[in-house]
């Protein structure tokens, strides 16, 4: 009788692990996105079953089916038809930012989660109504972020929480590139990136974006008091419709925060420079930290390990994030409440340089 208990305990703890296993139902949202290259360049891992594709642009369908060897029955252009047909767990958004609240309309009643790409939406109101449905349907929506895979950025996160550098009092962000036409994304996605409709701005959006998430992270959540922002166009030749530099200022009651957003760059960046009463650390790239500590101590620079998996892929936390084994913490880079704060900021950055006033939020 006990052998025969453990017999069936054992197979019973082995379909449980199978199940664990199992991969997660993926669809994919749009093609035009200049980042969804990565679900298709990721077959050594078997987290996900990639099982649908929504695109109505019958070019890049052939493109992408030619290229990647897919089988052309992944394709559908009727979104509500592939949902009920493939039946995926999750849904990874590559088109347009101002389409991410149309996926979401779709995903939400069918209890489908969702994988955005930065930043969240390209309106307030769009970000609020996902933030509704997904708390209505109890699904996840997450954004993803480079940076938020960054070894560098979470130790010098872990610095604040250990108050190794005080109270934080200036933080700076700055991210870009030499500009999308300069470094040749495709003209799918070019013409995504300067439709002030369906990005929602140019370097503002495209780049501002990282520097408002990191800042409500660090912040644990807190939005700022006030936004100011200046943008410019220095090749209005090429981004005739949209700003090709931006800056923007968030004040807090004892810190501000300065993100610089450009397609000017002279090589592309992604870096993060954190002043607090007691040190400093600077997020020099993912793995390198630059930092003192103390006023007569010497500046040091650390060579950090990448983060382990999941975090080294997005489409294996939104597996975890999916099947259970990875809860997010309410204030993560991926979550939605910062990246519902992230949105007002971008909102209110765009006309803060606009009227070319400071403009303080609402309580």
């Amino acid at each position: 009788m006990i052998m025969k208990t453990l017999v069936c305990l054992f197979f019973a703890l082995l379909s449980i692990s199978s199940m664990a296993q199992k991969p997660v139902r993926v669809a994919v949202a749009g093609l035009s996105h200049g980042h969804v290259g990565w679900i298709f360049n990721r077959k050594d891992k078997t987290d996900i079953q990639l099982v649908g594709i929504w695109e109505t642009n019958p070019d890049l369908v052939k493109q992408f089916t030619e290229r990647y060897k897919l089988d052309p029955k992944l394709f559908y252009s009727d979104l509500n038809k592939m949902l009920d047909e493939t039946k995926p767990e999750a849904v990874s958004a590559f088109g347009a930012i101002s389409e991410h609240v149309v996926v979401v309309r779709a995903c939400a009643p069918r209890k489908i989660s969702v994988m955005v790409e930065k930043p969240l939406a390209t309106t307030f109101a769009d970000a609020r109504e996902i933030q509704q449905l997904a708390t209505k349907n109890n699904i996840h929506v997450l954004t993803n972020y480079e940076t938020s895979w960054y070894a560098s950025n979470q130790h010098v996160n872990q610095l604040i929480q250990d108050g190794k550098l005080g109270e934080i009092r200036k933080v700076m962000v700055n991210d870009g590139h030499q500009g999308p036409k300069e470094i040749g994304v495709s003209k799918e996605f070019f013409a995504i990136l300067t439709d002030p409709a369906k990005n929602g701005a140019g370097a503002l959006v495209d780049f501002g974006c990282y520097g408002a998430n990191l800042m409500t992270w660090l912040m644990k959540g807190e939005r700022p008091i006030s936004v100011t922002a200046v943008t410019h166009q220095n090749k209005p030749d090429i981004y005739k419709n949209v700003d090709d530099e931006a800056s923007i200022i968030l004040q807090y009651p004892k810190a501000q925060c300065i993100i610089q957003g450009s397609w000017n760059w002279s090589f592309a960046r992604k870096d993060m420079e954190v002043y607090g009463n007691k040190g400093y650390a600077v997020a020099v790239n993912a793995t390198t930290v630059r930092q003192r500590l103390q006023e007569k101590a010497p500046e040091e620079t650390l060579k950090l390990e990448p983060r382990p998996a999941p975090y080294t892929d997005p489409f294996s936390v939104l597996a975890d994030v999916v099947q259970g084994g990875l809860k997010l913490d309410q204030n993560d880079l991926y979550g939605l409440p910062v990246n519902v704060t992230v949105v007002e900021i971008l909102e209110t950055a765009k006309e803060a340089a606009k009227t070319g006033k400071t403009i303080f939020l609402k309580k």
